[in-house]
């Protein structure tokens, strides 16, 4: 596993492995014990241009190849993944904190991403459609977009990266990918050297490692790439979309969440409670579909606190290599001060810590807090961390108006023993995707993912990478003689 971040730690650009040319080091930390995993010159916007030129130079020939083809490539990306399982969860753990069994839920994740895009290469087809005018054979083809640009995030990097890259690839593309500062080699370089390993031909699939303060917007307004992946925060979303508008790119944004889980009066409350609490403390709650608010109607609010509170202070935080911690470090310092800042917020504005858990170094043990004012900010924003909110309602009419009062609308779940009240209860409320009877943190390789609102535009997954890394194009064919009127 330590060679990966020896290895692995520069620019991987037209093929080739170099060091960046700028001149600051990204220094890669392991978030538990602060060891320095690696250091990474970053890339300059020469660097930037010449991973988009090369993407460019290698994607025609490669979207001309049989897509039976482009899909043995994918087909050996997952046989690889699959054959350095341990090594790859072991990078997971070290670089962003990440528990056992997070580390095995994303790797689980990644291979079923995997298998999806070997199937995404002959997901294409054309269409030939009618014509009003005599003789004319309308043809819609569906193309590659071109060249991707790929932004991930640091919470899910080996996942959210391939998320993008492998369908971009599959469907003919080619990629540049940009990690997160946090997280460059699981979320970068790893990715890169797995397909260069399965024999993606050289120059298709490029890994910058920079950053903003660097590169400032150029890896958005390269002229190369006609599509932006990006999965971040709704702050620097909303960016990337207003300079991609500017551009005339597309972008594909799915950024963050303020998800509720709702516990009906009639709700399974055990089952309820074990919901609740994986929907918010997975990965020390760094997750967009993580249950920031867990609203619980009041005629049951007393016994799911009581086992909500009790089941929270039994989690263990610490060290993420000991597969008994369910609680390991947030990513990196300014996450824990963020996490403590919210925390001392809501106890300011009148909130009760039913738990309050300590902050050292980078471990943020959990707290749960009620009472807080209906008005509180901290209600409506995404708290990435450790935090739960646990807010009492009476009757679903109220519970319809919480959940929808964000500017959010990610995931979301309710609790009921009647399936069809569950199902009505979430067609009310404004989100991309919302869970009957199970937690909030759900991902499968064909089911549209996204959210409405501040969470994204666009969706993921399935034939959604048809419309966020394809475009269409129509050529019609005049059999005989058009008329003309001069």
């Amino acid at each position: 596993m330590s060679s990966y971040f020896t290895d692995l730690a520069q620019q991987y650009i037209d093929g080739e492995w170099r060091p960046g040319t700028g001149s600051w080091d990204i220094i890669d930390f392991n978030p538990y014990d602060n060891e320095k995993l690696a250091s990474i010159t970053i890339a300059t916007v020469d660097e930037v241009d010449e991973a988009y030129r090369a993407a460019e130079r290698a994607q025609k020939q490669w979207a001309a190849t049989n897509p039976y083809a482009r899909r043995a490539v994918f087909e050996k990306v997952l046989r690889l993944v699959e054959d350095h399982e341990a090594e790859i969860g072991d990078a997971i753990v070290a670089e962003l904190g990440g528990t056992r069994l997070k580390a095995a839920f994303e790797l689980h994740l990644a291979k079923e991403f995997l298998r999806e895009a070997v199937h995404l290469s002959l997901r294409p087809e054309g269409r030939i459609i009618p014509s009003p005018v005599d003789g004319k054979e309308n043809r819609v083809y569906r193309v590659p977009a071109g060249v991707v640009g790929v932004i991930s995030p640091f919470n899910f990097p080996f996942l959210l990266s391939l998320k993008s890259v492998a369908p971009a690839l599959a469907l003919g593309n080619g990629v540049v990918l940009k990690p997160h500062q946090n997280t460059p080699v699981v979320g970068g370089t790893l990715v890169a050297k797995l397909f260069e390993d399965a024999g993606l031909p050289g120059g298709l699939l490029n890994v910058v490692v920079t950053d903003i303060a660097e590169i400032g917007d150029a890896f958005l307004e390269h002229p190369v790439p006609k599509v932006i992946s990006f999965t971040g925060s709704d702050k620097v979303g909303r960016h990337v979309a207003t300079v991609c508008a500017a551009n005339f790119k597309r972008s594909v944004l799915e950024l963050g969440g303020n998800s509720a889980l709702v516990v009906l009066d009639d709700a399974d409350v055990d089952y309820a409670v074990d919901a609740a609490v994986f929907s918010r403390f997975v990965h020390q709650g760094q997750v967009c579909m993580a249950a920031n608010r867990v609203l619980v109607d009041r005629s049951v609010a007393d016994e799911f606190t009581e086992k909500f509170v009790a089941k929270v202070a039994g989690l263990r935080t610490g060290d993420p290599r000991d597969p008994s911690t369910v609680i390991g470090p947030v990513i990196n310092s300014s996450q824990a001060d963020a996490i403590s800042a919210v925390v001392e917020q809501a106890l300011a504005e009148g909130a009760t810590a039913l738990v309050r858990g300590t902050t050292t170094d980078n471990l943020v043990q959990p707290s749960v807090l009620t009472g807080l004012p209906a008005d509180s900010a901290l209600l409506k924003q995404e708290v990435f961390g450790p935090v739960a909110f646990l807010v009492p309602f009476d009757g679903e009419e109220e519970a319809v108006r919480l959940v929808n009062d964000t500017p959010y609308g990610l995931s979301g779940a309710v609790h009921t023993g009647n399936t069809e009240r569950g199902v009505n209860f979430a067609k009310r409320i404004d989100t991309g995707m919302f869970h009957v009877n199970d937690g909030t943190v759900h991902d499968e390789p064909i089911v549209p993912f996204g959210g409405e609102k501040h969470s994204g535009i666009g969706r993921l997954n399935g034939d959604t990478m048809l419309d966020a890394f394809t475009t269409q194009k129509w050529i019609s064919v005049q059999h005989g003689r058009s008329g003309f009127p001069f």
